[in-house]
């Protein structure tokens, strides 16, 4: 199988990260809820996941690197956690369904109001119009990374500098960034940063989280056990266990943490090199296929995702075409991202998305294009 569907989730993993799950299996115990060799053997685990993943974000406070389940569940946490009743928003087209509908819902129930930078027929953020959707109560700026749908990359300076110069705060979805694309938390001046675990940091599903700057303090979305200070009947103040009621996916952090050092080894520059140079080599074959319409602006740099759509196929006619007879894995639809397909034209028909990974290779793009050529001829 030649696998095109990274966005969705990397299949392909570095070894070390699934020898690292069954090692933790066989040998972890709970994390905070005991002294044995097992349950001390799991805090280390964690914690040394919290300490690479700070390395590898940018972030000099692993304490304040707090585990989720995936990147949803991170961007509720920020989202329900910081904002107030009266408080207003400013979100993008960009953003994907895991933004939309905590903000949506949060709208309906009458505590904040929204606004959203659009996007442009190729998919460009329109960052000129910032300024005329500021409001007297706005108090958070919302950016994905990279959006899923085309990959172009958000101007991390130019929002960064718009919410310093208000006095907002910036929350930054890097869902689509994280282990792929090089992110620097403070010098980017981001505020609480999401991230999943299973797409470019290449660890196990189940595994995501949040860095929050010292500057932020959240409400928990979760309350319950935490192994400690159990008489108190609110959460702890102290992070990361102001976050984190439950028992925490020891065996998947420890997962993560291999990937994660992996990726600290191998360099996440020159990962992203690697996915650029994929990127280009699938862009420039689509310009000799006929009847192929390829969505976003490819001017500079991105993420290492491409959507399009093929004259005379259905998205998703083609995307099981793709699969059935050539044994090639992409994603057709909407892809949660239902205010960039308005902003594209593409909301009736959706479209295919193919997305590289550490472990696409030039000859998997090869034969990609191959099989779009053959799909565009005449039948």
């Amino acid at each position: 199988m030649i696998y095109l569907n990274n966005a969705a989730t990397t299949l392909q993993k570095p070894p070390c990260v699934a020898q690292a799950v069954l090692e933790a299996m066989n040998s972890l115990g709970n994390c905070a809820r005991g002294a044995h060799t097992g349950e001390l053997s799991a805090a280390r685990t964690v914690f040394q996941t919290r300490e690479a993943l700070a390395r590898l974000l940018g972030f000099s406070h692993p304490e304040r690197v707090v585990f989720t389940a995936n990147a949803t569940q991170a961007l509720n946490t920020a989202l329900l956690g910081l904002l107030r009743p009266g408080d207003h928003v400013i979100a993008t087209d960009w953003d994907h369904n895991s933004v939309l509908r905590p903000l949506y819902r949060l709208e309906k129930e009458g505590d904040v109001a929204l606004d959203f930078l659009p996007a442009d027929r190729q998919g460009r953020l329109l960052y000129q119009k910032l300024e005329g959707l500021l409001r007297p109560n706005t108090r958070l700026l919302v950016g994905t990374h990279a959006s899923n749908l085309t990959g172009n990359l958000l101007d991390l300076e130019r929002m960064a500098a718009f919410a310093r110069a208000h006095g907002l705060l910036f929350l930054l979805d890097t869902a689509q960034t994280a282990g792929s694309t090089p992110v620097h938390m403070e010098k980017m001046g981001v505020d609480v940063l999401c991230f999943t675990g299973h797409k470019g940091l290449m660890g196990p599903q189940g595994t995501g989280g949040l860095c929050i700057s010292p500057s932020v303090d959240l409400r928990p979305l979760l309350t319950g056990g935490t192994g400690v200070r159990s008489f108190e009947r609110g959460q702890p103040e102290e992070y990361p266990d102001h976050l984190e009621a439950g028992t925490l996916n020891g065996h998947g952090l420890a997962g993560l943490g291999a990937a994660v050092e992996f990726i600290l080894k191998t360099g996440v520059e020159a990962i992203h090199a690697h996915e650029l140079e994929l990127t280009t080599q699938f862009v420039r074959g689509l310009q000799e296929i006929p009847g192929v319409t390829v969505y976003g602006d490819f001017s500079g740099d991105r993420a290492a995702v491409v959507a399009l759509n093929l004259e005379g196929w259905d998205p998703a006619a083609a995307t099981d075409t793709l699969s059935r007879d050539y044994d090639i894995a992409v994603r057709p639809g909407i892809h949660c991202a239902p205010r960039m397909h308005q902003a594209l034209g593409t909301q009736d028909l959706g479209c295919v998305r193919f997305s590289f990974g550490w472990y696409t290779t030039r000859e998997d793009i090869h034969t990609a294009l191959a099989a779009l050529k053959e799909m565009s001829q005449p039948s």
